[in-house]
């Protein structure tokens, strides 16, 4: 685990691939559970250690997350999380170029539970939500596309789905039409930065997560 911020009301972790922010049906032992024993260890707290989950990423995605240590302040996370004032920026590595060098994606996603996948539409449907992000060209390998995107909805799988949807699955991906998986388990989407306003002191916070440590990663960002 890589603590990446922390403060007395925040903190904040670069997630790998392979673990899971918050207990589901794998029985794996999520983030939020290490943290409060990294807590309690590093700072000798006596009894039960606070921990509250503010937002979470799928188990393959990387990067960025963060927690509240204070009931306070997540409180104030989960509003602003909902109300969309924390601005999340995301790296993807895709094999297809894309058609455009920078591009606004607007679709309809529809959830399916059982799959739990979702599925892009170019017109509103019954039960679709609309999705809105971002895209940008920002670096080039041989054979692959580095995209910086922001999100404009917070939607399920909502980046996976509407990249493919444009014709470029996410490096890895096997559930949105990559051709192979990545040896690490994961996909090649990177939740790279959020910026926002702290919950308790009100400065301006931004929270940047290292690339993964990959091969293709580091050569393909190594300009930026």
């Amino acid at each position: 685990m890589k603590v990446i911020y922390e403060d007395n009301h925040i903190i904040a972790v670069d997630k790998t691939c392979r673990e899971i922010v918050q207990g589901d049906k794998t029985g794996d032992t999520p983030l939020s559970e290490t943290l409060k024993v990294w807590i309690k260890e590093k700072y000798n707290k006596p009894g039960n250690v606070f921990v509250g989950v503010a937002h979470r990423l799928d188990r393959p995605v990387s990067g960025v997350v963060i927690f509240a240590k204070t009931s306070k302040a997540l409180a104030r996370l989960n509003d602003m999380f909902r109300e969309g004032a924390v601005k999340k920026t995301y790296w993807a590595i895709v094999k297809n170029r894309p058609p455009k060098e920078e591009d606004e994606l607007v679709n309809w996603l529809v959830r399916n539970e059982k799959q739990n996948k979702s599925y892009a539409y170019d017109t509103e449907r019954p039960h679709a939500k609309k999705a809105i992000l971002h895209y940008r060209v920002i670096a080039r390998s041989e054979k692959y596309h580095l995209l910086e995107i922001d999100l404009k909805t917070g939607r399920h799988h909502q980046i996976r789905c509407q990249l493919a949807k444009m014709g470029c699955p996410i490096k890895g991906d096997l559930k949105y039409g990559a051709d192979r998986s990545n040896p690490d388990g994961g996909i090649s989407l990177h939740a790279r930065k959020a910026s926002f306003i702290h919950p308790v002191s009100r400065l301006p916070i931004e929270i940047v997560a290292p690339v993964p440590d990959d091969k293709l990663w580091k050569a393909i960002s190594s300009g930026l």
